[in-house]
């Protein structure tokens, strides 16, 4: 990437941040593309699937910040961290968001990384590395996506406000009424399906860019850890999106789900639906 791509943020210090996760992103794609198709896939403990390339890109990138940040805490997903809730400067890092994508051959991978300052996001980066396409985000300073090297161009939501004419994406169906093996359900996602104009299942932080283009209107995904979450939450919110957890809580990083809307009335339409009777 070259340093264009954040040309558009203000404020000096999310700049910096800005600048070096684009670059880190950028680098960890290099590493990644070559092993996607041709590495072998492993799985953890809860069943799931894990690679050569997520280790390695979560590792290239604790590196890459312990350099220039090394009093920055780094919890990832691949090798932990301490606890980090009251950090002044917490890196969260998902080095393959969409490892089972990954693993089949399909493009819907990305590379997350997020910057938290005393519990806040602050900075968010998105990259798509098959798609050849970053997003990226810091706050007050607008959600931005550049494809290849060029310009960045400024990313806005749908201006869409009711579900029956929204375009409805989840990754999945844990802990929802339509998961034939939870038998105690309190998400009503059924009745957000009924209700969509249309509803896909697709995967992971490729949802939230295209929630972020304007592409569809809701994005969903019933279980989500707070490396998932982090850099999502500056693009959704700089692109005019609002999000939650399923329940409705705004205070989403150390959430277990989450569900980011077009804009705050069809968020509010969107959980009425989701929540119980």
């Amino acid at each position: 990437m070259t340093s264009r791509a954040a040309g558009n943020i203000a404020d000096s210090t999310d700049a910096e941040i800005l600048q070096f996760a684009i670059a880190a992103s950028a680098e960890v794609g290099k590493f990644i593309l070559p092993l996607w198709k041709n590495v072998s896939v492993d799985h953890k403990p809860d069943g799931s699937e894990v690679t050569d390339a997520d280790r390695g890109a979560e590792q290239l990138l604790r590196r890459r910040i312990a350099g220039r940040y090394p009093e920055h805490t780094i919890i990832g997903e691949e090798f932990g961290g301490p606890e980090g809730r009251n950090a002044e400067h917490l890196w969260l890092l998902d080095p393959i968001d969409g490892t089972a994508s990954f693993a089949i051959g399909l493009p819907l991978f990305g590379t997350l990384i997020g910057y938290v300052r005393d519990g806040t996001p602050r900075v968010g980066v998105v990259g798509m590395h098959a798609l050849g396409e970053t997003m990226y985000a810091a706050a007050g300073q607008g959600c931005w996506h550049q494809r290849g090297e060029g310009d960045g161009q400024r990313l806005w939501t749908s201006q869409v406000t009711s579900p029956e004419e929204a375009f409805v994406v989840s990754t999945g169906v844990e802990h929802t009424d339509l998961d034939a093996r939870d038998p105690f359900p309190s998400i009503r996602l059924s009745r957000l399906y009924k209700e969509a104009r249309r509803f896909r299942w697709s995967g992971d932080c490729i949802n939230y860019a295209l929630l972020c283009q304007g592409r569809i209107d809701v994005a969903l995904d019933s279980r989500m850890n707070p490396w998932d979450i982090a850099a999502l939450v500056p693009c959704v919110q700089e692109a005019g999106g609002a999000l939650s957890s399923l329940d409705g809580c705004s205070d989403v990083l150390w959430r277990t789900n989450l569900v980011a809307s077009a804009n705050a009335a069809l968020h509010a339409k969107v959980l009425r639906l989701l929540g119980p009777d």
